[in-house]
């Protein structure tokens, strides 16, 4: 029997804030819920995602909110597998969840800048400085990576000294323009800060060009490269392309994986492009294969701009280009729709929230199957190993043979 998977990350699309939410200062948080009141109330109705229901997110939704049901009505028929999933590790960041989606939890701790200013040590600017050969860096501080364009785009364009800024998370950003300080030139100044902050046990350093010629308009570009340390153990990914499958990598999921387990690597950039480049690598998708795709806008557009409109908005063009998706399954292609944290767009500051995902499963012909929860984003990667019959995953619970027997 053939077998192909197609992994569909909502980056941020939490459904509801986790049991350890109190440590993240989290507690009441709810991404899809809050998306949803905020479209009731500031446009007098409610979102319209029969796709997206038909596969239980409403059902799974509010079981991770204790039997609060989001201003969103349920399918009356049911073709998918729903669940929701905690997260084991210790973060709430991006290469954490989606290293937990593969199989290999983050179980201790990321190194962070904690200062809200002066966040760097000096002599980390120093060597960067020294090693780049940069007059010196603009920021130093915890930022909105748009906001910051505003504040430091001039200078940075009159003095050719790049931004550095950071957030809660694991990571070191840089924003420089495309046509001052040049694209490659960003790229390479990322790899030596990527190289010097090993020993701070930083996760990402990610590369944020952009261009404009004011701050009325500077905007980042589809450029944008994130350099990650390499997951802790193996992933699921590994394990595929070692038994000689395939990991088909659309976005950014290849710099998150820092390359690693990926036989081919798409760059596309916005939510159509995203899909559109998802729907031409199912069409074409051999046997023994994975097409693993982050929609990176939900998070980067809406969660961290705190527009919950557009983020409701966003979901409902998805939902809407799901039933092409549907369509473009096999009767052998198992399809995965997740998440890697939550951003719920109402909640105070502009970071994370710490939220149980949703797990949604559909194969053509599938009969609706209750999940449950699930206790680690593990389960995802130990069900891909089972599918693929590869050697299980360290963590992990599978769920595959409920979906056998819907």
């Amino acid at each position: 029997m053939a077998t192909k998977a197609v992994i569909l990350v909502l980056d941020s699309f939490g459904i509801g804030y986790a049991p350890d939410a109190d440590k993240f200062n989290d507690v009441g948080a709810n991404t899809f819920a809050s998306i949803a009141s905020a479209f009731v109330k500031q446009k007098g109705r409610q979102l319209v995602l029969p796709n997206l229901t038909s596969l239980g997110l409403v059902d799974a939704a509010t079981a991770a909110s204790s039997g609060h049901q989001a201003e969103v009505p349920k399918a009356t028929k049911l073709i998918g597998g729903y669940g929701f999933a905690q997260e084991l590790s210790s973060g709430k960041d991006t290469p954490s969840g989606h290293w937990e989606i593969a199989g290999v939890p983050v179980l201790y701790e990321w190194g962070y800048f904690q200062n809200k200013t002066n966040s760097f040590p000096a002599e980390f600017i120093a060597e960067l400085c020294q090693r780049t050969g940069v007059s010196g860096i603009l920021g130093n501080c915890h930022a909105s990576g748009t906001d910051i364009l505003v504040k430091l785009g001039d200078e940075h364009v009159k003095t050719g000294q790049p931004i550095c800024y950071t957030s809660a998370d694991s990571v070191f950003q840089v924003a420089a323009h495309e046509t001052h300080f040049g694209l490659q030139r960003l790229l390479d100044f990322c790899l030596i800060a990527r190289e010097l902050l090993d020993k701070y046990n930083i996760g990402r350093v990610i590369a944020r060009p952009f261009l404009g010629d004011a701050a009325t308009n500077y905007a980042r570009t589809g450029n944008r490269r994130d350099f990650s340390v390499l997951p802790p153990a193996p992933t699921v990914l590994d394990k595929l392309t070692q038994a000689g499958g395939q990991v088909i990598a659309i976005g950014k999921i290849a710099d998150i994986y820092a390359h690693q387990g990926i036989t081919k690597n798409i760059k596309a950039t916005g939510l159509t492009a995203l899909i559109d480049t998802s729907l031409a690598q199912m069409a074409t998708q051999p046997d023994n294969s994975l097409v693993f795709t982050n929609l990176v806008d939900f998070d980067q557009n809406y969660g961290h701009r705190r527009d919950p409109i557009g983020y409701g908005e966003a979901l409902e063009y998805f939902d809407g280009r799901l039933a092409e998706i549907f369509a473009a399954c096999d009767a052998d292609t198992l399809l995965i729709l997740t998440a890697d944290h939550g951003c719920d767009p109402t909640w105070p500051g502009t970071e994370h929230t710490r939220e149980y995902i949703p797990v949604l499963v559909y194969q053509p012909g599938m009969q609706g199957v209750n999940l449950g929860k699930r206790n680690s984003f593990a389960d995802i990667g130990q069900t891909l190993a089972d599918y693929f019959k590869l050697e299980p995953m360290q963590y992990g619970e599978s769920f595959l043979a409920q979906i056998r027997l819907a």
